[in-house]
């Protein structure tokens, strides 16, 4: 799995126009789900999602989990982290596992991280998406599970 994450202050998905989901302060997570990914990397990935240091203390320093600091997670699904690019002008995205194998795994991701106590909100898997955010930062950190 890779996630993009980016600490907001907001975001929000919309679909045809419509805003189908929406958050205020915590993280926009675009997830990509790779071949052969399991019950391991969605283990992983809820547990650094949910405790990574990157919100302010009271001193102002990234010290804080979101579980600490409080907030929500907005998670959209986003295949093309694993396009590769390497070659040619088109990128290849054989590395991204198919649908059937990835929707199931992006909606444990987001039972995980409910499971911690923390509202999720989340894009339409497979869907032609907007999605708005307002950086907070800007902090973007890309995570990829071992």
């Amino acid at each position: 799995m890779r996630a993009v994450i980016q600490r907001v202050t907001a975001a929000r998905v919309r679909v045809d126009g419509e805003a189908i989901a929406e958050i205020g302060p915590g993280l926009l997570v675009l997830l990509g789900v790779a071949l052969g990914d399991g019950a391991a990397e969605v283990a992983w990935m809820v547990r650094k999602l949910a405790e990574i240091r990157i919100f302010a203390d009271e001193s102002g320093k990234m010290n804080r989990s979101l579980l600490e600091a409080g907030g929500s997670v907005l998670l959209v699904s986003q295949f093309t982290l694993f396009g590769d690019a390497e070659q040619g002008r088109r990128p290849s995205f054989v590395g991204a596992a198919p649908p059937a194998a990835a929707a199931p795994l992006v909606d444990q991701v987001a039972l995980g991280l409910r499971d911690r106590g923390l509202p999720v909100a989340t894009g339409r898997f497979g869907a032609m998406m907007e999605v708005e955010l307002t950086n907070a930062g800007p902090v973007t950190l890309i995570l990829d599970t071992p």
